[in-house]
């Protein structure tokens, strides 16, 4: 079980407010330690819980029917998973994978006593439906991106997105998922960014090496290659 430090560390406003509801709902959940690159969840399986990320992260994705693996959305730190939710209010099954990036804590409340707050805290249902709006939001943002299939905008975002000190640990399959192409595609316009002198690749990672041409790539906007 989850003790009142833990809300109180990550959720001080669960904590500190009086709401009898509130505090049945705390003393149900559970403290998850989960390992990297674990399923959490899969399609067809039930929703069980609803899970609140301390820290770590879990990727969202689907597999297409000709078997590429395709990115929705992260749930990071402080956040629920939106289709937890979705499968929760609507007694649903699972539609999409969930997976651990890293080592992942949580909270997980049970379907039964997430739905008894729904149903008599304002403060809860509030929580959880701004939540779910604001990821929603987000994911229909991610839709529109790969049903436009602009490979080299997407590419040069995610790049942008996931370089720490101009360095980015992910391979052309991480890339592939991440932008819902395949491997084969991402290496195609890797090398061809490479080329230009925009980055510069290596074995399981790639150097960024002019940020303004990729910035202005992922704009949508198609920078002058250097002579």
């Amino acid at each position: 079980m989850a003790d009142i430090e833990v809300w109180s560390r990550y959720f001080p406003e669960f904590s500190s407010n009086p709401d009898e509801a509130l505090s049945r709902l705390m003393s149900a959940a559970n403290l998850l330690n989960l390992p990297a690159g674990q399923t959490i969840f899969q399609p067809g399986g039930n929703c069980g819980n609803y899970l609140l990320v301390l820290a770590g992260t879990v990727r969202v994705q689907i597999l297409t029917p000709s078997g590429r693996e395709v990115l929705l959305y992260r749930v990071n730190p402080g956040h629920a998973c939106i289709l937890t939710t979705s499968c929760l209010l609507g007694a649903n099954d699972y539609p999409a994978f969930g997976i651990t990036e890293t080592q992942v804590t949580a909270l997980a409340i049970p379907a039964g006593d997430f739905h008894q707050a729904i149903g008599q805290s304002a403060f809860f249902r509030a929580f959880v439906f701004s939540g779910f709006a604001d990821r929603l939001s987000g994911v229909i943002v991610r839709m529109e991106e790969l049903l436009e299939g602009d490979i080299d905008r997407m590419l040069a975002k995610a790049l942008l997105d996931s370089a720490r000190d101009g360095k980015v640990d992910m391979t052309h399959q991480d890339l592939a998922v991440a932008i819902g192409s395949a491997r084969e595609v991402v290496s195609r316009h890797l090398k061809r960014l490479e080329i230009r002198q925009w980055v510069k690749l290596s074995r399981g990672s790639l150097q960024l090496i002019n940020y303004e041409a990729l910035e202005t790539l992922a704009r949508g906007s198609q920078p002058e290659a250097p002579a």
